[in-house]
């Protein structure tokens, strides 16, 4: 099954809920199950709101385009902006240490993305400005788990992966 759509849509915080209902559908025609649909959903969301937050500066700066792209036992999401060009390894891996009540707000936007999809992959192209790329595989698709897989939650990073 190979079945690809896409959609632009204004990079204000307006459209993020025509963006979850365009992946969304996306998700659910590919054959995932609630929980992988809700973890793209998320990922996606939270790409959005760094859209419009970073690359743009602000809402209605810009666009949005969205690709799905559905495969056999997986879904691709492209997202292309115009905005500032953005380098993920700029950005620091998150202090998870502190108590939640005592962390500043913000600053987990890639992690989630990188820890519910799985593959995340940035991009900046003059010709097509900032691209990221977000893979979501079906977990019967023959792939063993591995370590650093999806599981829905956020790990503990004190802890083992083998022992989460």
């Amino acid at each position: 099954m190979d079945k690809d759509r896409k959609r632009v849509f204004p990079a204000e915080y307006e459209s993020l809920a025509a963006i979850d209902r365009f992946v969304s559908d996306a998700a659910e025609e590919a054959g995932f199950d609630n929980g992988a649909v809700y973890q793209v959903r998320l990922a996606v969301d939270e790409a959005c709101s760094n859209i419009i937050n970073h690359a743009y500066g602000g809402e209605g700066r810009g666009e949005i385009e969205c690709s799905c792209q559905a495969q056999d036992d997986d879904l691709t999401v492209i997202l292309r902006d115009q905005g500032a060009p953005f380098d993920p390894d700029s950005v620091p891996p998150p202090d998870l240490s502190d108590d939640i009540e005592e962390r500043s707000g913000g600053g987990l936007g890639l992690y989630f993305m990188r820890e519910l999809m799985d593959e995340v992959d940035f991009e900046f192209r003059s010709d097509a400005g900032n691209v990221l790329k977000l893979v979501k595989r079906k977990r019967d698709a023959g792939r063993e788990a591995t370590q650093g897989q999806p599981t829905g939650r956020v790990p503990d990073p004190e802890r083992p992966a083998d022992q989460a």
